[in-house]
């Protein structure tokens, strides 16, 4: 089962995980409350669209942006609604 590695801690861990562009997409519900924070950055993706961003907070270490997802994508990235990837510093692993 794929799950979102961060700082030794599992925050995110679903069976139901959407590849696109090779990063897994999790469903929102599958990330845990506690280690975000919003985020002010917004990012553009000529098929996806606009891009918003949490940061991760948890036990005195930080990740800024290190999630992203797709509030309203584009139609043809209809798939990645309601879902979040990572980068950064969290790995997924199998």
């Amino acid at each position: 089962m794929p799950k979102a590695m961060w700082n030794n801690q599992v925050i995110a861990e679903s069976t139901d995980t959407v590849v696109v562009e090779g990063n897994h997409y999790f469903p929102r519900t599958a990330l845990r409350d506690d280690v975000i924070r919003e985020s002010d950055t917004h990012t553009i993706c000529p098929w996806k669209g606009q891009a918003s961003y949490y940061s991760l907070a948890l036990d005195g270490n930080e990740s800024q942006d290190a999630v992203w997802y797709y509030p309203d994508p584009l139609p043809a990235a209809e798939q990645i609604r309601d879902r979040v990837a990572f980068w950064k510093d969290v790995k997924v692993v199998d």
